[in-house]
């Protein structure tokens, strides 16, 4: 992986040709580019926070900021709408068969997240932001990513000093621009004789085998009641990064939302010792089963008219069936 993207490189080959001889010659094109409109255009930050502009912005603006310009795509916790982009989470998941590429899985540099909120961002309204709003939803996203505290305030002053979970495993791109051939010309017909698959880019596990069949029959004659070790597993993960930020898991241990604790089962508003419910999810008169679940999490609104949850819900069928179930585990007795 280069450190540097296509457009930079892109950019530097017409900086390159713009000096050539061939370039001297007069058009009758254009003008020169007065200092302002130069000052104007150059806004680009770079890794080591040359190019930021003053200013600063904390977690708590941040997240008042994107749910009002961001929210509406990426989700209010940045777990993405329907095909818009997942900001949030994925960490660990670069090596796995699936991998979910988020600002705080992913990118380099946190002068990256900054250039393009303030470059792109909100879709359809770019540079509409000002230099403390981007400043406080890069704070938030950070915060989102559990890369800093609900307390932090990013300025110009300490940018530099946040460090992205990924930047060790971007390099330096030392291959030469042209590929050079190591064994003459290339071969172009009848160079190979038989062609064999030797890797896949993606598992397609679908074709169920005996051992698959057996392993079916297995589950359909166990318990109904027991829990699936690996969806629960995957449950688990999915609360961490979808869920946590919220909800606790300890008995007792609220935070903006209840202890998820004992929450299968129950009646829902029942919680012992959180008393900030919305009065719509007191009287909703529902219990926390598996169907309610699913379409409270599917989409909370739509379930409780009013309620405070600010969560816009998770579109992924599997994935709800694996919080359930963690959900299931951490409420038996």
């Amino acid at each position: 992986m280069s450190r540097f993207p296509e457009f930079l490189l892109a950019a530097g080959v017409v900086l390159t040709l713009a000096a050539t001889p061939a370039q001297a010659q007069k058009y009758g094109l254009g003008r020169t580019a007065l200092p302002e409109e130069v000052k104007a255009w150059n806004t680009d930050v770079r890794p080591d926070g040359q190019g930021l502009p003053e200013g600063s912005g904390s977690v708590e603006q941040g997240e008042e900021v994107f749910a009002a310009q961001c929210a509406s795509c990426h989700g209010d916790f940045g777990e993405g709408i329907d095909r818009w982009p997942v900001l949030v989470g994925g960490q660990g998941t670069l090596k796995s068969e699936n991998p979910v590429k988020t600002i705080g899985s992913y990118w380099p540099y946190l002068s990256t997240v900054y250039d393009y909120i303030y470059r792109a961002m909100p879709f359809g309204n770019a540079q509409s932001l000002t230099d403390d709003e981007v400043y406080g939803i890069v704070a938030y996203l950070l915060y989102m990513n559990e890369m800093v505290e609900d307390d932090f305030v990013l300025s110009k002053e300490n940018f530099s000093d946040v460090k992205m979970p990924n930047e060790a495993n971007f390099i330096e791109d030392t291959r030469p621009d042209t590929p050079t051939l190591a064994q003459g010309e290339p071969c172009m017909r009848d160079c190979k004789q038989d062609v064999k698959v030797t890797k896949r880019a993606m598992v397609l596990d679908v074709t169920p085998d005996e051992e698959d069949d057996d392993a079916g029959e297995q589950m359909a004659s166990a318990d109904p009641n027991a829990l699936d070790a690996a969806l629960t597993e995957a449950g688990e993960g999915l609360f961490k990064k979808r869920c946590a930020a919220c909800h606790d898991v300890t008995a007792g241990k609220h935070k903006t939302g209840p202890s998820m604790q004992g929450v299968f089962g129950r009646p829902a508003g029942t919680t012992d010792g959180f008393r900030n419910y919305s009065k719509q999810i007191v009287s909703s008169g529902l219990t926390w089963d598996e169907a309610t679940l699913d379409a409270f999490l599917t989409k909370p609104r739509d379930v409780i008219k009013g309620t405070r949850m600010s969560f816009g819900g998770l579109r992924d069928e599997d994935d709800r069936k694996a919080i359930i179930e963690y959900l299931k585990s951490i409420s038996q007795p």
